[in-house]
């Protein structure tokens, strides 16, 4: 039923556009592909490869320079895997891109909007298996601040399936624009409700965290392409409903960027009590935690990246885990191919 919905809505918007005899249809592709090895010391069931393949393409009518409606497809290959597409996730949204507003409501890709999060609130593998946010997001923005505000429905309620929503929110502020200081903060929660038959001694849980750091950028002021230091505070939110309290563990968070044409350094360190966020980094729920990523960028060309990451965890009581990575991702842009009169 639902893949008759979803084409019945795709035909409507190609059959519909000339009806509408509005500026123009364009189509857009872009995709990944990744070979992600994790040997994680402390999480043994987690040690494993991710490999595979992300495709993207969609089709834009554009009513007007704001207005918008996006249907297309976002499949995932995993190599080996049968049958070929492991998962299609849908892409039906409406977009407002305005001066200073952009406003989406459907299901539309996280990339660009929602992928700068820190690990320790939604983790990495998101960009693998979850590409897409199904719901809402605004954002406003000038050249001070930005700020986003955005839900996520992860699972509708039925008889046996969970009600389960991420909110959350994130901005930036500069108070000069020339200036290298610079605020940053996130936050989201995850809202976990039980089934529609309820299930014995099962409750609704609230989990999730946030944090806010303070920044100096100095790219391209220095011998360096880009160098970036920040740091601040991280809490997490966990409440079993019925049961407990909000639990609130609090810590320091640092990191630093550095980065010089195809070479880049990225660390951060965690030091306080461990939290245990749901989507994000199981790391960080010991009390010190400290990610070293040195990376390598092969070819950068136009819109096409491929990028190597060496990446070593060490958290006290376990030997040094680590992690290799390599992702190529290609973006060709939007390209119009109709333009209607009226």
């Amino acid at each position: 039923m639902l893949k008759k919905l979803y084409l019945l809505a795709f035909f409507t918007i190609i059959s519909s556009a000339a009806a509408l005899a509005q500026n123009s249809l364009d189509i857009h592709f872009n995709g990944m592909g990744f070979l992600d090895n994790r040997e994680y010391k402390p999480f043994v069931l987690r040690s494993r490869t991710y490999s595979g393949a992300r495709t993207e393409l969609d089709l834009g009518l554009n009513i007007d320079s704001v207005h918008h409606f996006i249907v297309g497809a976002n499949a995932l290959h995993e190599f080996g895997a049968q049958p070929y597409f492991v998962k299609v996730n849908p892409v039906a949204y409406y977009s407002y891109t305005g001066k200073n507003w952009l406003f989406n409501a459907g299901a539309f890709p996280r990339e660009g909007l929602l992928d700068d999060y820190p690990r320790a609130l939604l983790n990495d593998t998101l960009r693998y298996y979850r590409p897409n946010v199904e719901g809402l997001l605004a954002r406003v923005h000038n050249e001070h601040f930005t700020e986003t505000g955005w839900i996520d429905w992860v699972s509708r309620q039925t008889d046996t399936e969970r009600e389960e929503f991420l909110f959350g929110f994130s901005g930036k502020y500069k108070p000069s624009i020339y200036g290298p200081f610079y605020v940053s903060h996130y936050f989201l929660l995850l809202h976990d409700a039980g089934p529609g038959i309820p299930i014995p001694n099962d409750h609704i849980q609230d989990n999730g965290g946030g944090q806010i750091r303070l920044g100096l950028d100095f790219s391209h002021k220095t011998v360096l392409d880009s160098l970036s230091i920040e740091a601040g505070g991280m809490m997490s939110f966990e409440r079993t409903r019925g049961v407990d309290g909000f639990q609130k563990p609090a810590g320091f968070i640092s990191s630093a960027y550095l980065g010089w044409h195809q070479f880049a350094l990225y660390d951060e360190f965690y030091k306080g009590q461990g939290s245990h966020i749901i989507y994000g980094d199981s790391f960080y729920q010991f009390k010190t935690y400290n990610r070293l990523d040195l990376i390598y960028t092969p070819f950068f060309y136009k819109r096409i990246k491929g990028q190597f990451i060496l990446s070593f965890h060490q958290v006290p009581g376990y030997a040094m885990s680590n992690q290799e990575a390599f992702r190529v991702t290609f973006d060709l842009g939007r390209k119009t191919l109709l333009r209607f009169k009226d």
